[in-house]
């Protein structure tokens, strides 16, 4: 085999073109969405029904926990939502309503709020894994790139069993990168189409309060 050529160049372009993982600064480099970080969502954007503290705990009242955790689900489509809502809503007392639907409310918060959370670890997790294995990438061109410079390097000839298995694993690592990298878009959309669930079915249930 003929050693393809690899320079110090080449760590220069894994820096240039490592994608959203290795782009410019952030504020929190473990973070490599476009869209601004936010750890916790607050409901006081959201809701403007009643008091969740004054509802009760949403956990106690089987009913409301049930439905609260069906609208919740993503595997629940939002006109199905409506139909559940309105089954619950008609069989309330009406003294009753708007305690039961905050209760309802408050639920589905705490589920959606605790699944963005852990979504929003992984993707830290994630962005720390890109960037040990870019760091890598960048010393595995280096020590190619080193072995080819050296004095005992002849480029016409096959090249050693040492080059040869790094140049390997540099080119297997690029890839995972590489491939990695291009999920990066679709993972940091989660947490706004979680928010954007959390804001419709918000809306819904104020609409039958």
């Amino acid at each position: 085999m003929i050693l393809r050529s690899v320079r110090a160049p080449l760590s220069l372009a894994l820096l240039l073109t490592a994608g959203p993982v290795l782009a410019q600064p952030k504020a929190d480099p473990d973070w490599p969405c476009a869209q601004r970080k936010v750890t916790t969502l607050g409901y006081g954007s959201l809701w403007t029904g009643p008091d969740l503290a004054e509802a009760g705990e949403w956990g106690n009242d089987r009913e409301a926990a049930q439905l609260a955790r069906k609208l919740a689900s993503r595997r629940t489509e939002l006109r199905e939502a409506d139909i559940l809502l309105d089954e619950f809503t008609a069989k309330l007392d009406p003294a009753e309503k708007g305690k039961r639907l905050t209760r309802v409310f408050a639920g589905v918060f705490e589920v959606i709020n605790g699944e963005r959370s852990t979504v929003m670890s992984g993707i830290t997790r994630y962005a720390q894994g890109q960037r040990r294995l870019a760091e890598r990438i960048r010393d595995e061109a280096d020590k190619v790139s080193e072995l080819k410079d050296s004095p005992e390097s002849d480029p016409t000839k096959v090249a050693s069993k040492e080059v040869a298995d790094l140049e390997s694993q540099f080119n297997w690592d690029r890839r995972i990168f590489d491939e990695r990298n291009q999920s990066v878009s679709y993972v940091c959309e989660v947490p706004t189409i979680l928010e954007q669930r959390l804001g419709e079915i918000a809306r819904r249930i104020q609409a039958r309060l």
